[in-house]
């Protein structure tokens, strides 16, 4: 007989979409990245010449970059401070990891002794500054079982054990060099570049094992023009959209799977594969 569910054709009620249980989401996850305005509180950061405080620019910097990466459909921003307080280096990472974050973008504009140095640079972890950390998450077994994709370790070789840590870390050491690379190509638009390469050093914040992480020095307090660009609010903005762009096209190059980039990305080929023009200039 007919099915029980039979709509009759004078229903109105509009028809839902049934889908299987299994069937792929359409719209894909939001990919999130965390922003860490460096310093905060009774740590001003560096300080100016003219008296502009590295904690300030850097927070209006990071909440600008927040506004505009949530303006992107996909994307989502989480701001590990979103006022003047101080942070350790540890509990930026621990809310960039709570909030499952799949980058750690750090801001900074720092200070040198030289008054001439100026410029943009980008900053991942060094591998000295990753094996230094390495022994930190072997200590504690559960903590480097979720670097290892949940593989427990307490059965492990140690040296096995240090084998899946260095791995997970090499792979996000990797991913975040492609990510800053981004990230500096598009500031050579507003600001000059100090080093032209991506840089590696120690620095604590960027020792989060498992999320891809830089160190973005958006421009040298210490310079008088360095900082009168960070005191103009249109140049703040223009530091907050190249860091968006570098950002965005990482994940457009990159896509986390399930994520909605991933979803665009893998309907595009679709709709590459069937066009008829596309299969026409494939028997040219």
């Amino acid at each position: 007989g007919a099915p029980a569910a039979a709509v009759s054709p004078v229903s109105r009620a509009p028809l839902r979409e049934v889908k299987a249980a299994h069937a792929p989401p359409t719209s894909g996850r939001e990919v999130i990245v965390a922003i860490d305005a460096g310093h905060g509180g009774q740590d001003p950061g560096a300080i100016g010449r003219a008296g502009t405080y590295e904690k300030d620019v850097v927070l209006d910097i990071s909440k600008r970059l927040a506004e505009r990466i949530n303006q992107e459909p996909g994307m989502r921003a989480v701001l590990t401070r979103d006022g003047d307080y101080f942070l350790k280096h540890r509990e930026r990472i621990r809310r960039a990891r709570a909030a499952g974050a799949q980058l750690f973008v750090s801001v900074h504009a720092d200070a040198v002794r030289d008054p001439s140095v100026s410029g943009s640079s980008v900053y991942v972890l060094s591998e000295k500054g990753a094996s230094d950390e390495q022994s930190r998450w072997l200590a504690d077994r559960e903590n480097a079982a979720d670097l290892a994709g949940g593989i427990s370790l307490d059965d492990k070789d140690p040296v096995i054990a240090s084998v899946l840590v260095d791995l997970a870390q090499s792979a996000q050491i990797g991913q975040s060099v492609v990510a800053a690379e981004r990230v500096l190509r598009s500031l050579r638009r507003v600001n000059e570049v100090r080093k032209p390469q991506v840089q590696q050093a120690g620095f604590l914040v960027l020792k989060s094992p498992d999320i891809p992480s830089m160190l973005v020095e958006t421009a040298f307090i210490s310079s008088p023009s360095d900082e009168r660009l960070l005191n103009i609010e249109s140049k703040r903005a223009e530091l907050a959209d190249a860091i968006f762009d570098g950002v965005r096209q990482f994940f457009l190059d990159h896509p986390p799977e399930g994520s909605r980039f991933a979803l665009d990305r893998d309907r595009g080929r679709t709709v590459v594969a069937t066009a008829p023009e596309t299969a026409a200039a494939g028997k040219l």
